[in-house]
């Protein structure tokens, strides 16, 4: 088996090759047609297939040990479900790559389903990576961090750790019980007196020489031995230091020391669940209720617990549960290290499979587990309840959730409830760093790997002209969509829109969509009312000029006041992103050829990017580090008038 590294470990230009038929409304006889133009040419050897409709996107995506056995299926449309016969109807290509063995197959099944989010596979919609905490090694006086993202930063990484919250609360416990620094190593190097955080006892002060290399390094491997589970050593060794100090009357000592203590005693507090033993595992169980299933994962890393989450995978219906389950853990370890052990509430048609497939990209053995009795089996009947359980929440909001957006379409005169609301915002400071936000709602909550931000980029627009804005953000908007979807059939388009703004926005949005042709979007412009919301009764203007107000404890209020405030807070955001750039641009960023270098010891001699402007060939030439070519070039620049 290829390296999971290998640049060529899926060579695309020698294992792929893909079928093409007609046809676009759908179609199962159609459909079966280009199955069968495909079957001519498939061997018979592992590999992944994709099924795609008549626009090349992709419907599924599937894994096969014998690829011409496996694609063969679907023409025994009677023998195939209702959701794969109607998959099978709007299929017109197929693209297929093929693999060394089943394993590798496994792998590429679950990437391209990430990638591609097919229609009809098992998905996983989970956009947050995984947080954990990075202890580095690449300074004298290691650094202890969060870390999110690849894992290119030499050191030990723990984790995942389940939230934000949770890898927070470990960090902010860490700082008191081992001293360990978490400034930067530029503002490490600049400090000449200790900072806040050894003042209220989180951090030894090692920038300015209150803790030496050795004794630092010992609190390091405390923190190494904490994280790795040994935190009973870490206790006694604490507990016996406390004890020395006190006898030698160092009380001073002592009582740093029993704040330390305080802080492990804390951290073990904070397990909710009881692992010591367990070592590295993740556990898995699963829980189905009214064809809704939920996946309960809880992480122990060296007998801790960092946390649990819950999954709700999507396009379940009629699929069977061990294979939903196969498809998650799948997709759930594609950017997620596995332990070496993880532990679930079933065997898997597949687990063998499953297992070698992830050893091969860990590069280590895993094991897939079922616990029948002891610890294992007591966590396990844990996560059970924990699944079960938050299905039931699941479920409550989900009908909550709906009965809103019943409520929504009634206020709004909808057909249906809404699928997907767009709510929008300008913002800027007197015309400055000026933005447009989109945020996204549907029945399942914020979309937020769905959220847009528009730059305003017409040099026309005047400062503060938030009409001008709304014209530009819903113009480029609704343009790209019109272009990209123009039979709204990919879920897109909006069925309602919500405005931050009155009547006048209102109705310079409704003229922005007539010029491009676009008149049946259901626009709502929200506004503050009579005491400029202190009454907390905001007005709701409609096309048809009608302007309304709701009775202030009403539900559906509240939610699209949360919808409101979510699109602002995410427009402010943006735009304090953008400001802050723009605090640090020079005037020198516009002149070509001018890296950072030369742009610093521009700055550096003449003081101000003014001052280089007003300066003479003759000065720029004798500034260190510019040369007489780019001092010409510079001049040139700003003198070419």
């Amino acid at each position: 088996m290829s390296s999971p590294n290998s640049p060529d470990r899926f060579n695309e230009d020698k294992s792929t090759f893909a079928v093409r038929g007609g046809g676009e409304a759908p179609d199962l006889a159609a459909g079966v047609a280009a199955i069968r133009n495909v079957l001519e040419t498939l061997p018979i050897r592992p590999g992944v297939y994709r099924m795609q409709d008549a626009r090349g996107d992709v419907l599924y995506v599937g894994k096969a040990r014998a690829l011409r056995n496996r694609v063969a299926n679907y023409c025994q449309v009677e023998r195939l479900t209702k959701r794969l016969q109607r998959m099978v109807s709007q299929t017109r290509s197929m693209t297929i790559v093929t693999t060394n063995n089943e394993a590798e197959a496994l792998l590429l099944e679950s990437q391209l389903i990430k990638r591609y989010r097919p229609a009809y596979n098992v998905l996983l919609r989970d956009d947050k990576s995984f947080p954990f905490i990075l202890l580095r090694d690449d300074h004298a006086f290691p650094r202890v961090q969060k870390h999110r993202g690849a894992r290119r930063a030499k050191g030990n990484y723990y984790g995942p750790f389940a939230s934000a919250g949770s890898v927070n609360n470990t960090l902010n416990a860490l700082q008191k019980l081992f001293l360990l620094r978490s400034c930067t190593d530029s503002f490490f190097k600049t400090r000449d007196r200790p900072c806040l955080l050894y003042q209220i006892k989180r951090c030894s002060a090692p920038c300015v020489g209150r803790i030496d290399e050795p004794a630092y390094n010992e609190l390091v491997e405390d923190a190494k031995a904490f994280l790795g589970g040994k935190s009973t050593g870490v206790q006694a060794k604490l507990g016996a230091q406390m004890q020395a100090a006190a006898e030698n009357m160092d009380f001073e000592l002592a009582a740093l020391l029993r704040d330390r203590l305080r802080a492990l005693t804390f951290i073990q507090g904070t397990q909710a669940i009881n692992a010591e033993g367990v070592g590295d595992a993740d556990i898995f169980a699963m829980a189905c209720k009214d064809g809704l299933i939920g996946i309960q994962a809880f992480f122990i890393r060296g007998g801790q617990n960092w946390g649990h989450r819950s999954f709700f995978p999507q396009h379940t219906n009629d699929v069977p549960e061990d294979e939903v389950l196969t498809s998650f853990l799948g997709q759930f370890y594609e950017e997620v290290p596995p332990p070496k052990q993880i532990l679930l509430d079933r065997e898997l048609t597949e687990g063998a499979l499953l297992a070698e497939a992830l050893g091969e990209r860990a590069g280590y053995k895993i094991a897939l587990q079922v616990p029948q009795r002891g610890d294992r089996r007591r966590l396990m009947d844990q996560a059970k309840r924990n699944a079960i359980e938050a299905i039931e929440r699941r479920q409550a909001e989900s009908t909550t959730q709906a009965k809103l957006l019943r409520e929504v379409a009634d206020l709004f005169d909808l057909a249906e409830p809404p699928e997907r609301i767009e709510i929008y915002d300008n913002s800027h400071i007197q015309g400055t760093a000026a933005t447009g936000a989109m945020v996204v709602a549907g029945p399942e909550g914020f979309r937020k790997g769905q959220y847009r931000k528009f730059n305003i980029k017409n040099k026309d627009t005047a400062p503060g002209d938030d009409f001008a804005m709304m014209r530009e953000v819903f113009t480029r908007r609704f343009s790209r969509a019109q272009a990209e979807d123009p039979d709204r059939d990919s879920g897109d388009w909006p069925d309602l829109v919500l405005i931050d703004g009155g009547k006048g926005q209102l109705n310079t949005v409704k003229a922005a969509l007539e010029e491009i042709g676009v008149e049946d979007v259901c626009l709502v412009g929200i506004a503050k009312g009579p005491e400029h919301g202190r009454d907390g009764r905001e007005v709701f203007h409609m096309l048809d000029g009608r302007e309304f107000q709701l009775p202030v404890n009403a539900p559906v209020l509240f939610y699209l006041q949360r919808l409101r405030d979510e699109v602002h807070r995410f427009a402010i955001g943006v735009h304090r992103d953008k400001r802050s750039k723009a605090i640090g641009a020079s005037p020198l960023d516009e002149v070509p050829g001018i890296g950072p270098a030369r742009k610093k010891a521009l700055l550096m001699h003449f003081g101000t990017g003014r001052a280089v402007r007003n300066a003479s060939l003759q000065d720029l030439q004798q500034a260190p580090g510019v040369s007489a070519g780019v001092a010409q070039q510079v001049y040139d620049f700003y003198h070419s008038r």
